[in-house]
């Protein structure tokens, strides 16, 4: 763990659950740490008690729709600290229905956040990262994809194309910006609360209170993965509960 002290970490939906859990334990770890989300007093909560730790934190209030708020994120972290090393894209939403229920807003939704909002995330760090000759992207995907199941068919479908083109980069990396796909299972955050279909999220509240992990199990994944030697690679992690499906 040696390699976390002094690296620069931007985070994308850091206000709670599991961008808000590596945010602290980066930040106990030492590492400087800045923040982005939509809820700007949470963010602003969370970055004084990493302060009060005796840790480094900053944050912006962001939206990943919007490409301008990521350039935004990644500036913050270059003239705060005089580098990014590592880009945390972990912002997502779902909205879980059969596909002939023809939710399109929702639809629209998860792409914009859970496939632009990722890739506007790879955009604005690139370039830093390509003037350092070095960087790390962790892209937080999911299990879902992985597993193909009803009513989760959209969903899945913007984390697998961001595990499609995560390896696509790897592949086009000179080695120099490392990538890393984390794809957790039932985590224990309020990842339901933004499901609009009521029987959906009902399930997806029962699975989490039988079996969620807690978030710092994906923070610790992230932890192992960036703390790497620089010619050393983690390229995906799946972590969820032992008893999950």
């Amino acid at each position: 763990m040696q390699n976390i002290k002094g690296k620069v970490v931007a985070i994308t939906g850091a206000s709670s659950g599991m961008g808000k859990a590596i945010a602290v334990e980066l930040a106990e770890k030492g590492a400087k740490v800045v923040l982005g989300a939509r809820r700007t007093e949470r963010l602003q909560q969370l970055v004084e008690d990493i302060k009060s730790k005796g840790g480094e934190a900053s944050f912006t209030t962001i939206d990943v729709k919007n490409k301008a708020d990521l350039v935004q994120l990644v500036t913050k972290a270059v003239e705060q600290y005089g580098k990014l090393d590592v880009m945390i894209n972990n912002a997502g939403i779902s909205q879980l229905n059969r596909i002939d229920d023809l939710d399109i807003e929702g639809w629209e939704e998860m792409i914009d956040i859970n496939l632009k909002g990722v890739l506007y995330g790879m955009a604005a760090a690139i370039p830093v990262f390509q003037q350092q000759q070095a960087g790390h992207i962790v892209n937080i995907i999911s299990t879902a994809g992985i597993k193909i199941t009803p009513m989760m068919g959209v969903y899945a479908g913007t984390k697998n194309a961001i595990r499609t083109i995560g390896e696509a980069f790897r592949q086009e990396s000179d080695g120099k910006i490392r990538i890393t796909g984390i794809s957790p299972g039932y985590v224990n955050t309020d990842f339901a609360s933004n499901i609009r279909n009521e029987e959906m999220k009902a399930a997806i509240q029962q699975g989490m209170e039988q079996m969620a992990i807690d978030p710092i199990a994906i923070a610790n994944a992230v932890i192992y993965a960036v703390s790497q030697p620089d010619d050393v690679e983690i390229g995906e992690i799946v972590i969820r509960p032992s008893k999950q499906n």
